[in-house]
């Protein structure tokens, strides 16, 4: 007998999922934020997370839980808006859902089922933060942290990073391709495809890292080539957006969504990573890359493209962003999508020409407070100059 709760649930949820996104009116040219996210734990089907049958579920419990949702990779096919999830069980342990949309701002629905990876690590526990890339050779990637115990530590907190690959036609069926080797580092997180060839191989951006939380001697976010995807070794990695001192990226900084392709460059918007008395300190920034080598970086703007602000600041691991999918339309626009503080996901959309004019126009870093004075000032004298004069 159906539980007659499932009723009442479901008009809930479909409340939710039916509800028109707005902009809000923070406002820096660059960005529209929307008010209300795109996928929360409350999206996720009931059949996920309860036994709707009244005989063995009779006060009508959550028996498989869920906790969060959030950093999504991203993909337009056939029309309609796609988001490969990170939905984290109340258990900790992660999976990969894909939502779909007709618009890409609200109506996310999740298809019937949960992806099912191929099981080929037997020691695999925990998956996550799937990056989605349309490459040229005609499949579709995803790249996502493999993560599982180090077995070298009696320490149940050590664990060990790798990054998974698998590819698709379709979002529905899966093939899995042997994790990717990097010879000069022992882990990897954050790891995404390139989405064309360089010089005949198969690019990766990577963050080397010497441990599982800590980069250690890792300088940034890294970029290699690889001949073979279905076994993929990476022999050497070129650091390409550097950590630096008394910046956003001073602890870490890994790559966001793929990289969006403009005539002045490649766009990438990264997550970089600072220490703060209340803990780590997640924002996005943004930087270019050659066209012709992705490697290597013509365009630097200075400070975060977007942090966390008002209630994104809470959540299970508070005063986050982070990105691993972006959308670019037909008519240029840009659809961003960002989770919060490890709990939802939003949307932020943008064109690809507002992208390439704060790229390109905003000035560097000067890294030095004095110098930083300096610049401000003459803007400021800039702008006076041309008040006067209106």
């Amino acid at each position: 007998m159906l539980h007659p709760r499932y009723e009442v649930e479901k008009n809930r949820q479909e409340q939710l999922i039916g509800r028109r996104n707005e902009k809000t009116d923070w406002y820096n040219g660059i960005l529209d934020r929307y008010k209300y996210p795109v996928l929360t734990r409350d999206h996720v089907p009931l059949t996920w997370r309860y036994d709707v049958n009244w005989n063995t579920n009779p006060y009508f419990m959550e028996r498989l839980g869920i906790n969060a949702v959030m950093n999504a990779g991203a993909i337009e096919l056939n029309g309609m808006y796609y988001l490969i999830a990170r939905v984290e069980g109340n258990d900790r342990k992660s999976f990969f859902a894909v939502a779909e949309s007709k618009n890409g701002i609200d109506g996310f629905r999740f298809l019937e089922e949960p992806v099912t990876l191929p099981d080929t690590c037997p020691e695999e526990t925990n998956v996550y933060d799937m990056r989605l890339t349309k490459h040229e050779d005609g499949w579709i990637y995803g790249v996502f942290c493999s993560e599982s115990h180090d077995s070298t530590s009696s320490d149940l907190s050590r664990a060990v990073a790798q990054a998974g690959i698998v590819r698709t036609k379709d979002l529905k069926t899966w093939e899995r391709l042997d994790n990717l080797k990097t010879l000069r580092s022992p882990q990897q997180r954050n790891v995404m495809l390139h989405p064309e060839f360089v010089e005949g191989c198969y690019g990766f951006y990577t963050r080397p890292m010497d441990d599982f939380i800590e980069t250690g001697s890792g300088g940034g976010i890294g970029f290699g080539l690889c001949k073979d995807i279905c076994h993929g070794v990476i022999d050497e990695e070129i650091i390409t957006s550097r950590r630096r001192y008394h910046t956003i990226t001073e602890a870490k900084n890994g790559a966001g969504a793929v990289p969006i392709k403009t005539p002045a460059g490649w766009i990438h918007i990264a997550h970089g990573v600072r220490n703060t008395a209340a803990g780590l300190r997640y924002v996005l920034y943004a930087f270019a890359t050659d066209l012709k080598e992705p490697s290597k970086v013509i365009a630097e703007p200075s400070g975060l493209l977007l942090g966390p602000r008002g209630e994104e600041r809470v959540g299970d691991v508070s005063n986050v962003v982070f990105t691993n999918g972006a959308i670019v339309r037909e008519n240029g626009e840009v659809y961003l999508y960002y989770a919060s503080s490890d709990t939802r996901i939003h949307v932020a959309v943008t064109t690809v020409e507002k992208l390439m004019d704060y790229v390109f126009s905003t000035p560097l870093d000067p890294l030095r407070s004095a110098d930083c004075v300096r610049q401000r000032i003459a803007l400021i004298h800039k702008n006076k100059e041309l008040i006067r004069y209106e």
